[in-house]
This record gives structure tokens, sequence and C-alpha cells, in this order.
């Protein structure tokens, strides 16, 4: 309840819950009211707004300049068609009897006149060279000719920015463009009056130290700009299948050429521009190129295919006719900036914080410098020696303005200091160094708000097949009529009728594909992993695939679909019969069978062996195997539609069908499955399956898993099938939806319903999927993952992230990357505050008090660039460790700054700031320094001071590396780079002690002092494990603030109340 109230209200532009889709106006708000000392800097990583609307501008214009050609040239065409002009005949082109112009001209107009005066796409393969069943040859030789001649499937990309580039934004900085004038102010003024021998020393040492600042950002921000330009890289290339040589081969888009065969099946990008060869049920949904969101149906009389647009609907394969820049695609992605950048939820969060304490600092800032100001010039200001700086009518102006430039440096420095420009840029730092680590754990992050959502995700809905177990399916058992198959067999055991059907039904009702090498070779057979199961099975008992498919010829097909969980084709013989061949979901099958053929080839009614075929699919299902059935139906050949519009749109009968076979396939699960739902359910992470298996095979697997944990568990509404899910009410769905582990026989719709109703139940969603038609849940879900082997192009455009080995032991391990992210933005928030705390309190203090500061601008910006860049690469790079998955997953509302964090703050800020004021103000008793010459004394105990401070961060960096662990040592000698940072900063301070002291400010510290330094950073350590002891509260301070007012409030009210009454 209590929670509620101090949640950021909606007013709160920085309230940001989920940055996915959001709207731009929401966007804008929070850039417009963070406080910002470089913008190009602090927003480079957000969406560039401006860059947006330009990007769909330039879409626009592109889409309706093709548009408008295409309008003329078909006017133009009709005029020549009334005048008979002929069209012009082929040019050649190296060794191809035509031209890249021709080529890209009839495509890009869709010229269906041109193409027949080719002799249609036969003719066209003949100019290409190209065997429209086997492809091209794809040896180097045709591949570097054809590249010659026609070009290859790349256009020209915007170079990422160099370094110095990044050199330039850090520069624009204001404070440091502020300091920059400053030093060169001091560096004329100190020649000026002490001669260029000493004079320099002052401004030059600012001016290095802020050169410095500058050169260490932008080696960090161009190293992680290239770690994203490399991601970026992984993203676009994509994979597809090309026939070449006859056989069926994996290349990258890349690497198509014009002549190429592709294949093409629902959820696929078109690689290139092209014509179909043959299609069935084909449908391109053409939104990228044209801007309308129309599926558009293609057939001989509308063959030509654009690059960039993805397959709605049924299969085909079409003939490479463009690649690259010589494609409407390839000229839009060449003239528009690919990556326009993306915030996430947590760098929103951290420049609220960053404003917040950047206002904080900016008044400190203010209220130093009217203080100095005012001592100065009222003569309360002395030097190290004791001497008053500013007397009236004595001081020349010239010193009085170097004065006050001093004052003035020491100023900005503090906001430097007190501005984290580097918090919000700490989390693209951990998300650029996480993408790359997780591309290893087989993790292709595509938004960065995913990565880091991750570590707030309460549940994942699974896919079965592939994630949990190994999409390696083989047949293993087989009924033929009521005559069990099982492996090794052959059909020499069946009839001949039945072994001709079945081979008929499984070679022709098929994506697949059977290469027989011509060397003996092994059999390759390629197709989606059910499709090559039942192919390998029927080639194991003797299937001949050419032969079998040359002795029919298919009329029609309807490819398999999720939704629908068949697929079927029709077929005519040579005789000039007609056969409709299905395969689908077994009980589903058997519901539209009313016969089946014996293992003689007779045909049985099947009303009576009804329960034993149940029986069979339920048996086959409980040993966790995926049932498919296969059945046929005679159709009358007069029936079947005579043109090819009516064809296309004939919709195959699925009734009085006869049974062939029912298969059972095995799919093994993934050997860690079982550890990795464990580490889940351990994390508090509940791993639900969906599945459009059968609910018996689903139960199996889920229990071979583990995500079911006994057979007990097993009941309604923990097990449900789809069809149940979605015949409830939407209050009915999100009460059931907590309960369900396991959704069998769910179609993509359900599961998308799934999401819906657990996300309005408060869960945090990651769902897996791999089709086109589980775009929408992953799309909705709050991480959508897709699998990079089986998922389709469509279903890897709408996810967040792509899980390369398909495998969900690569889920969890994005989720302890996820908590990684959040843990180290936590880490660097709280080793910085310290910091930001420590040095603004002990200024503050000094300059009231004695009207000059302990640490000057030059030590400043030392710290700045120790707690800021150094600190971000030490602390935001830390790699996960197993003790992340033993904690609950992060609220989306939790605090960035928690309970356990202020206590370590606040202990380690009060250390720092007291030991460092009692040196301040009493450094020179304590060190015995009062007989020394006073300027000498001051120097030594603001060196001492100013080392002292430094080495309190070195140590409290070990600290802040274990917010809540006792033993911060854990796995740190692990951590190269964190190492690194440390010694680096180390040695730098030891050379900046002993050998820059007219750069600092500083003298040189004899071997106790340097002892005296280490010492109080070393009780820093001792002192976070007596803080770690103090319990705090669950509930946020805030709450624990709230709770006694609210308390107050009540009994003030009630009191009132009594009092009237």
């Amino acid at each position: 309840m209590f929670q509620r109230k101090v949640d950021v209200g909606p007013s709160d532009p920085f309230n940001i819950a989920n940055t996915k889709n959001a709207p731009h106006e929401t966007l804008k708000r929070w850039r417009q009211a963070a406080l910002v000392l470089n913008a190009s800097r602090r927003f480079r990583y957000t969406l560039d707004l401006r860059k947006e609307e330009e990007k769909e501008q330039r879409r626009r214009m592109v889409r309706t300049h093709a548009q408008v050609i295409r309008a003329a040239f078909l006017f133009r065409l009709a005029g020549e068609q009334q005048t008979d002009t002929p069209i012009a005949s082929p040019t050649t082109c190296g060794d191809y009897t035509i031209g890249v112009e021709q080529l890209a001209s009839m495509t890009r107009n869709h010229n269906i006149s041109s193409l027949q005066q080719y002799g249609g796409v036969k003719g066209l393969s003949g100019l290409l060279r190209t065997n429209l069943e086997t492809g091209i040859n794809g040896d180097d030789t045709d591949l570097l000719k054809r590249r010659d001649a026609f070009g290859s499937n790349t256009y020209p990309q915007k170079k990422g920015r160099s370094f110095w580039t990044f050199l330039w934004e850090a520069w624009q900085d204001l404070t440091l463009t502020i300091l920059i004038i400053a030093a060169a102010v001091s560096l004329v003024l100190g020649i000026q009056t002490e001669g260029l021998k000493e004079g320099w020393y002052d401004g030059g040492s600012i001016f290095f130290a802020v050169i410095l600042v500058i050169v260490v950002t932008a080696t960090s921000d161009y190293r992680q700009s290239l770690q994203f330009q490399n991601l970026n890289e992984e993203k676009r290339n994509i994979q597809l299948e090309v026939m070449r040589g006859g056989r069926t081969i994996k290349v990258s888009l890349y690497d198509i050429v014009v002549g190429d065969v592709v294949p093409l099946k629902i959820g696929d990008q078109v690689p290139a521009d092209g014509i179909l060869i043959s299609g069935h049920s084909l449908a391109i949904d053409e939104s990228s190129m044209t801007g309308e969101s129309k599926i558009v149906n293609k057939d001989q009389k509308e063959p030509f295919l654009m690059s960039g647009c993805k397959v709605a609907d049924g299969v085909g394969t079409m003939l490479v006719t463009g690649a690259g820049i010589n494609t409407e695609w390839g000229l839009l992605m060449a003239s528009i900036s690919e990556d326009t950048g993306e915030e996430t939820p947590l760098q929103v969060r951290l420049n609220g914080v960053a404003t917040f304490i950047g206002i904080v600092g900016l008044s400190v800032a203010v209220s130093v410098l009217v203080v100095l100001l005012a001592r100065y010039f009222t003569g309360h200001t002395r030097d190290p020696s004791g001497k008053v700086q500013f007397v009236k009518g004595e001081t020349s102006i010239s010193e009085a303005i170097n004065g006050v430039v001093k004052i003035f440096t020491i100023a900005v420095t503090i906001v430097v200091v007190a501005v984290p420009e580097g918090l919000p840029l700490a989390v693209t730092l951990t998300l650029a160094y996480s993408m790359r680590k997780m591309m290893a754990d087989k993790a292709l992050v595509r938004r960065l708000s995913a990565c880091e959502t991750m570590g707030s995700a309460t549940t994942i809905c699974s896919d079965k097949t592939g994630t949990l177990t190994l999409n390696q399916m083989t047949v293993v058992e087989a009924y033929v009529g009521r005559k069990k198959i099982n492996l090794p067999a052959d059909f020499s055991q069946l009839h001949p009728s039945v072994v001709s059907l079945l081979n008929e039904g499984i070679a022709q009702n098929s994506a697949g594909n059977v290469f027989v090498p011509k060397d003996g070779g092994d059999v390759e057979v390629s197709g989606s992993p059910t499709e090559k199961a039942i192919l390998s099975w029927a080639v194991k008992l003797g299937m001949k695939f050419d032969v079998a498919r040359a002795e029919s010829t298919v009329i029609h097909a309807i490819p398999f679909n999720s939704e629908k969980k068949r697929g079927g084709v029709a077929v005519k013989r040579p005789d000039s019969v007609v056969h409709i061949h299905w395969k689908g979901a077994a009980e589903m099958m058997l519901a539209s069978c009313t016969g089946y053929l014996d293992s003689n080839g007779c045909l049985q009614s099947i009303d009576e062996d009804k329960d034993f075929f149940k029986g069979a699919i339920d048996a086959m299902a409980a040993c966790s195997l995926r049932c498919v059935a296969i059945a046929y139906r005679l159709y009358e050949k007069e029936k079947v539609p005579s043109d090819e519009e009516s064809l296309n749109h004939w919709v195959l009968p699925k009734d009085n069908l006869v049974l062939l076979a029912i298969v059972g396939i095995k799919d093994p699960c993934r050997p860690g499955v079982k550890e990795a739902v464990k580490i889940c359910m351990d994390a508090g992470v509940k791993v639900r399956m969906v599945t459009g298996d059968n609910l018996q095979t689903a139960k199996a697997i889920a229990l071979e898993c583990g995500i079911l944990c006994s057979e007990e568990d097993a009941i309604d509404p923990i097990i449900i099938e789809g069809r149940v899910f979605r015949a409830l009410s939407e209050n009915e769905r999100e009460q059931v939806a907590k309960k369900i582990t396991v959704m069998g026989r769910s179609s993509p719709s359900d599961k998308l319903l799934l999401v819906q109703a657990l996300r309005k139940g408060g869960d945090v969603v990651a769902v897996t999927g791999d089709g086109t038609n589980d775009a929408p849940a992953l799309h909705e879900a709050d991480i959508g993952l897709s699998m990079g082997i089986q998922g389709t192009e469509v279903a890897k455009e709408s996810s967040d992230i792509i899980i390369l080995d398909d495998n969900l032991a690569s889920v969890v391990k994005v989720v302890r990357w996820g908590r990684s992210v959040y843990a180290n933005i936590q880490k660097f928030i709280q080793f910085q505050l310290t910091v930001n705390v420590a040095a603004l309190v002990i200024n503050v203090v000094a300059a009231v008090s004695s009207g000059d500061v302990p640490l000057n601008s030059v030590q400043l910006l030392w710290v700045n660039l120790i707690m800021d860049t150094l600190g971000a690469l030490a602390l935001a790079t830390e790699p996960p460790t197993d003790h992340l998955m033993h904690r609950s997953p992060v609220g989306r509302r939790e605090p960035l700054i928690t309970n356990i964090m202020w206590r370590n703050l606040i202990i380690q800020a009060l250390y720092q700031i007291t030991i460092l004021l009692v040196l301040n103000f009493g450094g020179l008793s304590i060190l015995h320094l009062t007989h020394d010459a006073r300027a000498h004394a001051v120097e030594v105990k603001n060196t001492l001071i100013f080392n002292a401070f430094v080495m309190c961060q070195i140590f409290n960096e070990f600290n802040s590396r274990k917010p809540d662990e006792v033993n911060i040592f854990r796995g740190v000698t692990r951590n190269y780079l964190f190492m690194g940072i440390v010694g680096f900063t180390f040695v730098l301070q030891i050379i900046i002690i002993q050998f820059l002291g007219k750069f600092t400010s500083t003298v040189r510290l004899d071997w106790k002092l340097w002892l005296a330094s280490l010492g109080i950073g070393f009780f820093s350590w001792p002192l976070a494990v007596v803080g770690k002891l103090i319990p705090v509260p669950n509930s946020p301070f805030g709450v624990c603030l709230i709770k006694p007012c609210g308390r107050c409030v009540r009994d003030r009210t009630d009191t009132s109340n009594n009092k009237r009454v």
C-alpha cells in the first residue's frame, strides 16, 4: 500500500517503465527535463528522434519515387502497346545475354511484357544460365562472374564515427569548456606576474587535466561504439537457404547472386529482387516497401518479388534478378542510417538521478563561489604562508583577477564532480560489455532495453521443440493400419498400394528435399525437423524421393500452418486420378478420417478401430513422442478448379480421409535443461511450456524437464489445452494464467492471450517463438526471444533477443546477464555517490569555515576521472555470478538506491568526511607540522588529504563490488579489467604525488605518510564488514519515513473528529 505512495508519479518525466514502443512525446519529455552539460555525449545512445523522423521521410520519399517511376512506365507501356512499339531486345553483359539495367528496369517496373518477351521465367533462366530445378553451379568462378556482371547483394553503408568525432563530442562539455577558458586566463596572468618558467603551472596543469579527461572519455566511448557496430553487423547478417548444384545449402544474405534459385516459406525475408518460378498460396507482405499494410498474392500474373518484403503465407521458389544497390530495398538502405539509438528504462531513470544530483551539486557550487568571493574581497582569505590575499588599494588588478579566476575554477570543477554525466552512460557501457559477452553465450541482443528487462523477468513462456528438446527428430515408432512398425524395417512388409500412397504423400506433401550424391555419399535431407524426420524414415524404408515426385504432378498445396496444425497437397497422377494428401496433428487428423488402409491394402471402416488408434496415439505421447498422422482421399477431377485464379483460392477438402499411417517422432530433451529449469525456479522465475503438441506429449516432456515436479501436479488448470484457455472470459483467463504450467495444442493466438493475461496480472513476461504467427506474442511480451536456428525472419524482427542455439539454458544465461546489468549499475551508483557526497561536503565545509578548499581543480578533475570513466569501466563490467540467481527478480518499481546501498554509502561517506575534515582542521598538529614553515606545512597537509581521499576511493571500489556480501574479494582475480584499472589508478596516483607536484600543487610524501594514506583507505574494508552486520528494513527508506508521518496524520484526524463529536 505504502509502496504505491512513494512510487514516482505519472507526471514524472523519468517514470517510463517500458521504453519498448514508447511514444515519441514521452521520450521527448524526459530529454527536456534532464540537466545535461554535454547533450551530444549524454544522448548519444538514446533514440535520435530527429534522425528517426528524417529516416521515415526518406523512406516515404524513396517509396513515392519508385511508385511515380512505375506509374510513368505503365503509362508509357500502354502507349507503346497501342502503337505496337517493340521492346528493346536484351543486351549482353559479360558471359550473360542480358544486362543488369534491363533486369533492374523489368523488376522495378513490374514489366510483365518484358518478361514475356524474354520467354517468361524459363527463358530468363536461360539468359542467366540457371537451371530452375537445381539452381546455379555455385562454384567460386561462377559466383565471381555473376558478382562482376550484376553486382553483389550489398549496399554502401555509412561509416561509423571516427575517434576524432568522439574526441570532439567529449570536448563539447560546457564545464570543461569553461575550465579551458579559465585555464587560458590563468596561464596568461600567471606568465605575466610570475614569468614563463613558474607562471604557466597553474593554467597548464588545469589544461592538461582537462585534456586527459577528454581523451580518456573519448577512448571509452569509441570502444563502446565499435562493439555496437559489430553487433549491428551480426543482426543484419541473415542466413537463408538457396538451391545450388541440386542441393539446398545455407548462405549469408550478402552471398546471394543474380541467377540464384531461392526457396521461400512463411516468415522468410525476400533476399533480393526476383521472379516467382512456382508457388502455392504465396502471399507477400510488401508494407516495408510500399508503406501499405496490404498482403499481395503472388502467381504467374503477378510474379515480381521485391527485396526486403516478408512471406506472409504459402511456399514458393524465386529466381533472383536484382541484388544489392540494383534493388529498391538496396537504394533505401543505402540512403538511411540503420542505427538511430534506443534508450532503456534504467537509462531514463539514471538521467533522473543525475539531474537531481546535478541540481544539488550546482547549488553547492554556486554557494561555494559566493562564499569564497565574499571572503576573498573582505580580506578573510589567506595564502598557504598566512598572508591576506586581497588588500584593498594594495592588491594589483591582475592579482585580483587571478584570484577570482582560481575561485571560479574551483566552483566550476565542483560542478564537474557533482553532475554525474557518466552515470546514465554507465548503462550503455555495461550493456555494450554484456551484449558482447552474451554473443559468446549464444544470445544476440536486438534491443538494448531487453537486456536489462530480463533482470526483472518473473516468467518464461517457452516453446518445447528445440528449446527444451534437441530438435533432432527421428521416427522411432509407426502404425500402418493396425500394424506396428518398429525400426529397422522396410516397406516390403507392406502392400505395394499402401507403399505407393505413402511415398506419394510423404514426397509431395513436403517442403523438404532429398539430395542423393552421384558419388554414392550419404543422402542429404533438408527441411523442417519434422519433415526431415519423416523423409528420413521413408528413405530408410526404401522411398526414392525423385521417383516419387516424378510420378505425379502437384495441382495445389496448403503449406503446414501452426494455427491449423496440418498441411495438404492435391496431386494428379499419370492416369488423371486426383489424390489429396494431408499430414498433421494425429488426433485432429484422426477425427477427419472415416477409414484406414490395413497392411494388406484393404480399405477398412475406422469406426470400430478408432479407440485402438486413440490408444496408440496416447501411448506414444506418454513416451514423449510427437504424433503425426498421414492420410489421403480420392477426389473427382471434374471438381478441381480449371482456371488459375480459382485454383489459388481452392480450399482442399479435409473430410472423409483414409488413414495411411501414424508416426511417433522422438525429440530428446536437451542435456542440462532440467538444471536450467531448476536455476530459474530457484531464482523466482517460473518456466511455462507452451507447445502445439499433444497434451500428453507435453506433459511427458514437462515431467522429464522438471517443469512439472510429479504426476500429481498434472491436473487442470496446471496443464491445459489451448482451446480450453481460449474459451474462457478475459477475467477467467487472468485468474487461470497464473496457475498454468503446461499448455498443449496451443496456437500462436493462444500464446498471445496467455502473455496478455500474465502481463495484466503483473508478471514481467519473456516468451520464446520461432514462427511468423508468434510475432504478435513476441511483440506483446516484455521480452521477445526468437529462435536463431528454427526462427523465421518475421519472428526475429519482432523479437528483442535472438537465442542463437534455440536452447533454454541460453535463455537462463540471458536472465543472469539481465540481473548483472542492474547489479553493476547499482554498484557504480553506490561508488559514485560516495565520492560525490564526500567531495562536496569536504569542500563546502572547508570553504565556508576557512575560505580555502583542500582539493583544488586539478585534483578534483583526477577524482572525477576515477569515479566517472574509470569507475564505470571497473564496476560496470563485472561478469555475472551465481549469487544473482539466488535473488528474486528485480521489481520494475524497485528503487535504484536500495536500503543496503544507502547504508553502505552513508557509512563510507561519513567515514571519509570525518577523517578528511579532521585532517583539514587538525592536520598540522596531528602531523607535527606546526614548527615547519606554514606554506610547506599546509601543502603537506593538503597533499595527504588528497592522497588519503584517492586511497579511500580505490579501496572503496572493492567494497562496491559486493554491496550485500561480506567477502568482497570473491572472483576479483578473474576480473582482469577491474584489477587493471585499480592498478593503473594506484600507479598513476604515485606518479602524481611523487613526480607531478608542480601540476597538482602537491608535495612528495615520505613513506610514513604513504602508510598513513594506505591505512586510512584500508580501514574502509573492516568498516564495510561491520556495516554489513547492521540490519536494514525491507521497505524502502521513503516508506519507513512515510509510515510514521501517515500514522501521525491519522491520529490527528481521529483526535479532531472525536473533538467534533
